[in-house]
C-alpha cells in the first residue's frame, strides 16, 4: 500500500510544527500493511518525489540506503528526471561501507552514477557546512539504517548534518527506517555533557528506543532549539514500535563491517561495552559483539553470569580467534549470548552484568586506559561502581532516574 500525493501532505499538515510528511499515527495501517513496512524513502517516491521538487539535492547513505528490492536510493534518485541529484555524502564506514570502525573512505566519485562523492566522517558545525555549500546543494537528504544505541554514530552524523544545515541554510530531509531492535522503551545511563563525544553528542538514553526520525525531531527539539534545521521526517508505514528487524519484511544489509545481522544489533547495545576493555568484543570472527573473551579467560566466566539470572539471555562458554582488532590470531577464552526471548532481554543489563561478573572472574581485567568505557556509558558511574564492586541491580538504580527524565522528554517526539 502507498499513499497518494494529497494523503501524503495530508498527514504532513496534520503533523503541522513537527515538520513531519507521511508519520504513521499509532496502530495506524495495522491491518492494512501486514506483509511488510514501506520507509521513509518508498513514502518519497510513491509521491513523486515531490518534498524534493526544484532543489538540488545531496544524500547521505550507505549501503543501508536500499529500496525493497535492494536497489541503492542514489542509483533511483540519479536515473530519475523528477529528482536534480547532484551530490552524495558517507558516514563513518564510507558510501560504500568498506572502512573499518573509525575511518571513512574519503571523496571521490561514485563509478555507479558519476556524482560527487564528499566525506562527512569527523566533520560537524561550519566545516561541515562549508562541505554542503561547496556541493552546491539546497537540501540534505538522510537515509542511513541505525541500530538503535548511542553510541552507533550514524545518529550522530545526522545530529551533525542537521547544525550544519542550518549555518549553511540548507533544508534537511529525513527518510525514516525501522529501529531493528524495536522501540518499545529507552534503556541504560542517560549521557552527561562532560562526557560527550562522537559516540554520544548530546544527552540521551544508552538504548533510544527511536528511529532516525524521531531522533531528528528530538534533536531539533531539544538540542537545536537555539538555530533549528528546516527540517522533514518522511515517516514509515506498518511499523510497530514492539517489532524486531525480523518482522519489517525489508531486507537486511550490514549498516557497518561489524553488524552483520539483526541478532547482532541486539545485542550490540550492551556488548559494545566492551570496547572500553582489555577484552575482545568479538571484532575479527563472524559473530561481533555475540562474542566476548580474552586470553586467559574460561568457563567461570559464562557460569558466573548464568547465575545473575538476567532475562531473555543465556551465556554459553565459547572460545574463538579474531582474524584482526583485538588477540588477532590468539585463542580467547570468553562467552557468547543466546538470546531466548527478545521481549525479556535487556541488552544493557546483559552488558552490565558481563562486566560486573569479567571483573570478578578474571584477574586480568582492565579498562581502557583512555577511559573509553565513560564515552560509551556516558559518565564515569558505571566504572567506578563496577570497580566498587556493585551489582547489576545497584549500576541500574543508579541511572533509573536520569532514564526516567528522558522517557518523559522522549514521549513527545514519537511518530509511531
Amino acid at each position: 500500500m502507498t499513499l497518494s500525493r494529497r494523503g501524503l501532505l495530508g498527514l504532513a499538515g496534520a503533523a503541522g510544527a513537527l515538520g513531519v510528511a507521511g508519520a504513521a499515527a499509532p496502530g495506524a495501517e495495522a491491518g492494512a500493511v501486514a506483509d511488510r513496512v514501506r520507509t521513509g524513502f518508498e513514502r518519497l517516491a510513491a509521491d513523486g518525489y515531490d518534498v524534493l521538487a526544484g532543489q538540488r539535492v545531496g544524500v547521505v547513505t550507505n549501503p543501508t540506503g536500499i529500496t525493497a528490492d535492494a536497489r541503492h536510493l542514489v542509483d533511483v534518485l540519479h536515473a530519475d528526471r523528477g529528482v536534480d541529484l547532484v551530490a552524495v555524502f558517507g558516514p563513518e564506514h564510507g558510501f560504500r561501507g568498506t572502512a573499518q570502525a573509525g575511518g571513512s573512505e574519503g571523496a571521490g566519485r561514485d563509478p555507479a552514477t558519476g556524482l560527487p562523492v564528499y566525506d562527512t566522517y569527523d566533520k560537524s558545525g561550519q566545516r561541515l557546512a562549508d562541505v554542503f555549500t561547496a556541493a552546491g546543494i539546497d537540501t540534505v537528504v538522510f537515509d542511513v539504517q541505525d541500530v538503535g544505541a548511542r553510541f552507533y554514530t550514524y545518529i550522530w552524523t545526522l545530529y551533525d548534518c542537521m547544525r550544519a544545515a542550518a549555518l549553511a541554510g540548507k533544508a534537511v530531509v529525513v527518510l525514516d527506517r525501522p529501529n531493528p531492535v524495536g522501540g518499545r522503551r529507552a534503556a541504560g545511563p542517560v549521557l552527561q555533557r562532560p562526557y560527550a563525544s562522537f559516540v554520544g553528542r548530546e544527552p540521551i538514553a544508552l538504548a533510544h528506543g527511536m528511529t532516525a526520525g524521531e531522533l531528528a525531531l528530538l534533536f531539533n527539539g531539544e538540542f537545536l532549539a537555539g538555530s533549528p534545521a528546516r527540517l522533514r521526517v518522511v515517516g514509515m508505514s506498518g511499523w510497530r514500535r514492539e517489532s524486531f528487524f525480523g518482522a519489517t519484511g525489508l531486507p537486511w544489509v550490514p549498516p557497518s563491517p561489524n553488524m552483520p545481522t539483526p541478532d547482532t544489533a541486539l545485542a550490540y547495545a550492551g556488548t559494545c561495552l566492551f570496547e572500553g576493555t582489555n577484552l575482545s568484543e568479538g571484532r575479527g570472527t563472524t559473530t561481533p559483539f555475540e562474542v566476548l573473551g580474552a586470553e586467559g579467560l574460561d568457563r567461570r566466566w559464562a557460569e558466573a553470569a548464568n547465575g545473575l539470572g538476567l532475562g531473555g539471555v543465556w551465556f554459553r562458554e565459547a572460545y574463538f580467534t579474531p582474524s584482526f582488532s583485538k588477540y588477532a590470531g590468539k585463542v580467547c577464552g570468553g562467552v557468547r549470548l543466546i538470546v531466548h526471548d527478545r521481549e525479556a532481554f535487556d541488552p544493557v543489563r546483559a552488558g552490565i552484568g558481563l562486566l560486573v561478573t569479567a571483573r570478578r572472574t578474571w584477574s586480568g581485567f582492565a579498562w581502557r586506559a583512555d577511559r573509553w568505557i565513560d564515552r560509551l556509558t556516558g559518565s564515569d558511574r558505571v566504572r567506578l561502581m563496577v570497580d566498587a564492586g556493585a551489582g547489576v541491580e545497584e549500576i541500574a538504580g543508579d541511572w533509573a532516574a536520569g532514564l526516567a527524565r528522558f522517557e518523559a522528554v522522549r514521549g513527545r517526539y514519537l511518530l509511531y
